[in-house]
C-alpha cells in the first residue's frame, strides 16, 4: 500500500489541478462572455454546455478524482507518513468538499433550474439573471478550493 500511495498523490493533484482549470476558465471567460450576450442566447448557451459536459471523459476525471481523493483522505489517519498524510488528507477533502460538494449542493440544482426555463420567456429571463450572478460567485469557490486541493496534494507528494 505504502507504495501505492504517492502515485495515488500525484493522479488526485493531476486531476484536481485539471478540474480547478477547468472551472476557471468557465470564470474568467466563459461566464464573462455569456453575461455579454442577450439573456436568451446567453441561458440557451449554458443549457447546452450544461448537456455537453455530462460525457465519459468529464465524468472520470471529476468523479475518479474524487474516488482518489476520499481513498487519500480516509487512509491518511492509518498511514506511518506523519507530514504527508496531513497534506493529502487535506487536499483529499478540499477537493471532496470544496469541489464535489458545492458542485453537489449548489451548482448542479441551479443547472436544473435553469434547464426547466424556457430561455425565451420572461421566466427564463430572470432565471438567467439570476442564475448568472450566484453561479458564478459559487464557481469562484470551486475554482479556489479545487486550486487549494491540488496545491495541498502537491505539498503532500
Amino acid at each position: 500500500m505504502s507504495d501505492l500511495i504517492p502515485s495515488l498523490v500525484v493522479l488526485a493533484a493531476v486531476g484536481s489541478a485539471l478540474v480547478a482549470g477547468l472551472l476557471l476558465a468557465f470564470s474568467t471567460s466563459v461566464m464573462p462572455a455569456l453575461a455579454r450576450r442577450p439573456a436568451p442566447e446567453g441561458s440557451a448557451a449554458m443549457q447546452a454546455m450544461n448537456s455537453a459536459i455530462l460525457n465519459p471523459l468529464f465524468g472520470l476525471l471529476f468523479g475518479g478524482t474524487a474516488v482518489v481523493c476520499l481513498a487519500l483522505a480516509a487512509s491518511a489517519p492509518f498511514s506511518g507518513d506523519e507530514g504527508g498524510a496531513g497534506w493529502r488528507a487535506s487536499g483529499g477533502l478540499l477537493y471532496l468538499l470544496g469541489v464535489v460538494g458545492v458542485t453537489m449542493v449548489v451548482n448542479v440544482p441551479m443547472n436544473e433550474s435553469l434547464d426547466r426555463v424556457d430561455p425565451c420567456s420572461a421566466d427564463g429571463a430572470a432565471e438567467w439573471s439570476r442564475y448568472l450572478r450566484r453561479w458564478t460567485a459559487w464557481n469562484h469557490v470551486r475554482t479556489a478550493l479545487g486550486t487549494a486541493a491540488a496545491a495541498a496534494l502537491v505539498v503532500a507528494a
